[in-house]
């Protein structure tokens, strides 16, 4: 994928992440303030941008709007989309709505859950392998689905289906082309997964759902990813132009609510990756602001985690009337113990 967005988007080598000096002339007119801010705020578009250029493997650009090339590219990209056959989607496997449904409900007994993932020989194979792990080895060994199934409990089980059941169907959404592109997107999946659960703890959701709803906020990039894939534009151009990737991230967004709705996810998780369209304000639904806010946290923390941003920038002020400043902030701390840079 990285050396084919190079023959599209071949130019500059990228900038550094920091914020660009201004010119000394300039500077030297300004008065310094007096207490600096440790973590200077960074314009959400702006980590948008750096961050589906991450996503992508291109350098930064300095134009403004999309060229005729892109505009012209976009165009071809909408029309694909139209035609993309959502049965070419990697399957989710038969018995996960159901068992979405029963792990909803806390009276469901071991053996119930058990019967039903019982039904997948590949679910079964995963949980038995994760329960065999160190961190859930038990005094005896686990010899029975059930038993692994009780020692994960349900919290425990929902985080196997959503970490790996659905990471491979993920990746492989991006196509062979795209691996890189599709670790990436798994690797903020995960932190926006636990950012929206976080949030949607001080928010009145639903754990599950919030936790799902952040691993399949960014299914649509990958699609986008191997509709690119499909145009294969030759000749020389600049890096892309920041609305160019704009509105790529909004037709990904479009597609990823037709992916959810093909998978009959929770209704509650499809209505807010429809809120996640638009940005974040009073009126959405707890799990539409709880996503909107989550999404972004995901892909700050992961600049920061690979030095694309010289530091945690403070998000804190980014949606007022939504969250309050300092619950986005102790979002921001809680991703970044969780997730530390290397």
């Amino acid at each position: 994928m990285g050396n084919m967005w190079r023959r599209i988007f071949r130019g500059r080598q990228p900038t550094a992440p920091a914020s660009r000096a201004q010119p000394a002339a300039v500077a030297s007119t300004r008065t310094a303030p007096i207490t600096p801010a440790a973590r200077p705020a960074v314009p959400l578009a702006e980590i948008e941008d750096r961050f589906h250029r991450f996503v992508l493997g291109v350098p930064d650009s300095s134009a403004g709007e999309p060229s005729a090339f892109e505009l012209a590219t976009l165009k071809r990209l909408e029309l694909l989309s139209t035609r993309f056959d959502m049965r070419s989607l990697p399957r989710l496997p038969t018995v996960l709505p159901q068992l979405l449904r029963a792990l909803k409900n806390d009276k469901a007994g071991g053996g119930e859950l058990a019967r039903l993932i019982g039904r997948d020989p590949l679910m079964v194979g995963e949980i038995m392998r994760v329960t065999g792990s160190v961190h859930y080895r038990a005094a005896q060994p686990i010899s029975s689905l059930q038993q692994a199934v009780v020692v994960l409990g349900q919290d425990g089980l929902r985080r196997v289906l959503t970490q790996h059941v659905m990471k491979p169907i993920l990746q492989a959404n991006a196509g062979a082309l795209g691996h890189a592109a599709g670790e990436h997107l798994w690797h903020h999946a995960e932190r926006c997964a636990h950012a929206c659960a976080w949030l949607g703890r001080n928010n009145g959701c639903d754990a599950f759902e919030a936790y799902l709803a952040g691993i399949v906020c960014h299914t649509g990039d990958g699609a986008v990813v191997r509709l690119l894939d499909q145009l294969r534009p030759a000749g020389d151009t600049e890096p892309p132009s920041p609305g160019f990737l704009a509105s790529c991230s909004g037709l990904a967004a479009r597609l990823s609510l037709q992916v959810a709705q093909h998978w009959e996810l929770p209704q509650r998780v499809i209505d807010a990756l429809t809120e996640c369209q638009t940005p974040a304000t009073p009126a959405a639904s707890p799990l539409g602001n709880a996503l909107s806010v989550a999404d972004l946290l995901a892909m700050a923390q992961l600049l920061v985690e690979h030095e694309r941003l010289a530091d945690t920038p403070d998000l804190g002020q980014g949606w007022p009337g939504v969250f309050a400043p300092s619950l986005v902030t102790r979002c921001q701390q809680d991703l970044q113990r969780n997730f530390p840079s290397a």
